[in-house]
């Protein structure tokens, strides 16, 4: 028997994959596993922020149309950038323990946030990101940054800018966590929706490769990132929006913090709800229509008319 793990082909997709390969090899020896790398339009538009041109689902598409067309047998992703509805058919069934989900900034001379001078450059193509550094920082300045990780790492010496923010996760799973300079609160900064956790893409009708792979799922992980993506889910959102959360399950409960900021993190609306790991999905819900009811309606509505008026005049918004 084989399977075959569907992932894209930057340096931290492959470090994550092998991360699974080498565990289902562990696991079960006679199985052989075979890594096939998929190129998405995520990986070929690099100069234009993600909130123009579609967000994160152009990371996952093409993986999952060859999953669909069988073609590889699971589809290992980052879950920040699966976007809450799947394609029918498919599911995302498997979700390993989760890596540090903590937000970090990488500065010239090591210099933290606090101690930055004003009108530093800050690099950054998250909303979410740019939002809440605005909120503690108002007077940096963000700049637009996309590429890999060690792209991104490389503008700091060749870019004008004073530092970038990225995960810690991704620094951790290739190997540069002694880049970091600071690594941000929760207080400060929440991560994204799924930030650290890996996410096992399967179609719904493929059992035996479901069972094959169930000795990989973490079940604190998995009801911490259903309560998260239920958030999401509740504000028909993606990475377009400036939408934080993180949950976690402790004590045998839930605690779900999330936001909604507009663009230049002057409002932020911030809520927690604690309940039940079986509740997962309708805390999430629930802490939703609690943010929208409390005013990040406003803030949803008005980002998206701005976006479609950015689309209607070509400015590339997938709809």
């Amino acid at each position: 028997m084989f399977i075959r793990i569907g992932t894209r082909a930057s340096r931290l997709a492959l470090a994550q994959t092998k991360w699974v390969h080498d565990r289902i090899s562990s696991q079960y020896p006679d199985i052989r596993v075979d890594v096939i790398t998929i190129r998405t339009r995520g990986d070929r538009i690099v100069d234009k922020p993600l909130s123009t041109i579609g967000g994160k689902a152009l990371f996952v598409k093409e993986i999952e149309e060859a999953l669909t067309r069988r073609e590889i047998d699971v589809a290992v992703h980052s879950l920040k950038d699966v976007p809450g509805e799947l394609p029918d058919g498919l599911h995302i069934d498997i979700i390993p323990e989760r890596e540090d989900p903590h937000d970090v900034m990488i500065s010239k001379d090591n210099i933290p946030l606090e101690d930055l001078p004003e009108g530093s450059c800050i690099g950054t193509s998250s909303l979410r990101r740019s939002a809440q550094l605005l909120h503690y920082r108002p007077g940096v300045k963000i700049v637009p940054l996309r590429g890999n990780l060690e792209t991104r790492i490389r503008k700091l010496d060749t870019a004008d800018i004073h530092a970038i923010v990225v995960a810690a996760a991704g620094l951790k799973r290739i190997g540069l966590e002694d880049t970091i300079t600071q690594a941000f609160s929760f207080d400060l900064m929440l991560p994204a929706i799924g930030q650290g956790a890996l996410g096992l893409e399967l179609r719904q009708d493929d059992q035996e490769t479901r069972d094959i792979l169930a000795f990989l799922d973490h079940y604190p992980t998995r009801v911490a990132v259903e309560a998260e993506r239920s958030f999401l889910m509740g504000l028909k959102g993606g990475c377009q929006l400036p939408v934080a959360g993180l949950a976690r399950f402790e004590g045998g409960s839930i605690y779900l913090d999330a936001l909604v900021a507009n663009l230049d993190g002057g409002t932020i609306f911030r809520d927690v709800v604690i309940g039940p790991p079986e509740r997962a999905r309708e805390l999430g819900a629930t802490l939703a229509d609690r943010l929208l009811d409390a005013g990040a309606r406003k803030i949803l509505d008005d980002i998206y008319g701005k976006q479609l008026m950015h689309a209607s005049k070509g400015e590339g918004l997938e709809r």
